[in-house]
């Protein structure tokens, strides 16, 4: 695990008071709920939660691709001094892939089933450069192949069908860095992998890091995969980030009781399986939260105020930030 400590600490993205709800047939239902977090430049950030807390739709609107019966009531995106909410759709076509570029769960409706893998290679990047020279777009893609540990010469000719699950992700990857975005965003990336393959796709993600620092996101419900990868690591729980902080913070010092929660949860190879405590109880209503804390109803450190006022988002040190009333007396 490497630490956060000392990297650069100019923002890349930043996201203040974003809230994304969706129409659904019981009301009005939130998935990201006035949230606010940093990305800085040169940095892996894990994001880290469970299924449900809102990981994937805040991706998605951070490109904003919410879906149809969703819509961004408010807050700020800010890549770069650029206001992803404020721009047109056809700055937002210039601006995916080119600056930013995601790699979805799962890369099997990623690709269009109909043409070759090179050609999605060569239509990506015309959309972005008309001017683009095709010899130029084979050499990156071949580069960009052999980055990910597939052979270009087998891999660029065939159609999606002809590839493996694993082999499709690391191609949706490959695709993903095609015209070198400053920030890409993994959507858990291994989730319709086996746990070989995972393994294999992980350390391929790490070499690639270590090779272009390229800034990530890197979006998990496994906190070893975070362990692996990530210089910080963002918790978040109900749509909204509940405690950030570097990578050996969060699994050594964790100051939020979620996050706390969380980690005891994880089995362990050495420790015995009735110390595994899952969480009580489950996620909060997204249609009709809870008031105050959104954890305090599975909290066992609740204490009045929890139930009534939503702590804030507090700064703990130059990495560190935990939305909780009592972080401090319970550490």
């Amino acid at each position: 695990m490497t630490s956060a400590a000392g990297k650069s600490r100019e923002i890349l993205l930043s996201i203040r008071g974003l809230t994304v709800e969706f129409r659904v047939p019981r009301g009005i239902l939130k998935a990201v709920d006035n949230l606010d977090l940093d990305v800085y430049n040169d940095e892996v950030l894990g994001l880290v939660g469970e299924s449900g807390c809102g990981k994937s739709v805040l991706a998605h609107t951070i490109l904003r691709i919410v879906d149809p019966n969703g819509r961004i009531a408010g807050g700020k995106i800010m890549f770069q001094g650029k206001d992803i909410l404020s721009m047109s759709k056809e700055e937002l076509r210039r601006f995916r892939w080119k600056e930013m570029a995601i790699v979805f769960q799962g890369a099997f409706n990623s690709f269009n089933p109909v043409i070759r893998i090179f050609e999605h290679m060569l239509d990506t990047t015309y959309a972005h450069d008309e001017k683009a020279s095709k010899e130029e777009i084979v050499k990156r893609s071949k580069e960009l192949m052999r980055m990910v540990r597939l052979d270009p010469d087998a891999v660029l000719v065939r159609y999606p069908h002809e590839l493996s699950g694993g082999m499709k992700q690391r191609a949706v990857a490959a695709m993903a860095m095609l015209l070198d975005p400053k920030l890409l965003i993994l959507d858990e990336p291994f989730s319709a992998l086996d746990v070989l393959t995972q393994k294999f796709f992980m350390k391929t993600l790490v070499d690639i890091r270590r090779e272009t620092r390229k800034s990530m996101i890197f979006i998990t419900h496994d906190l070893a995969q975070v362990a692996e990868i990530a210089d910080r690591v963002a918790v978040m729980y109900g749509g909204v980030i509940v405690e950030a902080a570097g990578v050996e913070d969060i699994f050594y010092k964790p100051r939020h009781p979620y996050t706390r929660a969380l980690l005891k949860a994880v089995p362990s190879i050495v420790g015995s399986i009735d110390e595994l405590k899952p969480l009580p109880g489950p996620l909060p209503d997204p249609v009709n939260p809870p008031p105050g804390c959104e954890f305090h109803p599975r909290c066992p450190h609740r204490i009045d105020i929890c139930s009534r006022v939503r702590p804030k988002l507090e700064q703990v040190d130059d990495v560190s930030l935990v939305a909780c009333h009592r972080w401090r007396e319970l550490n």
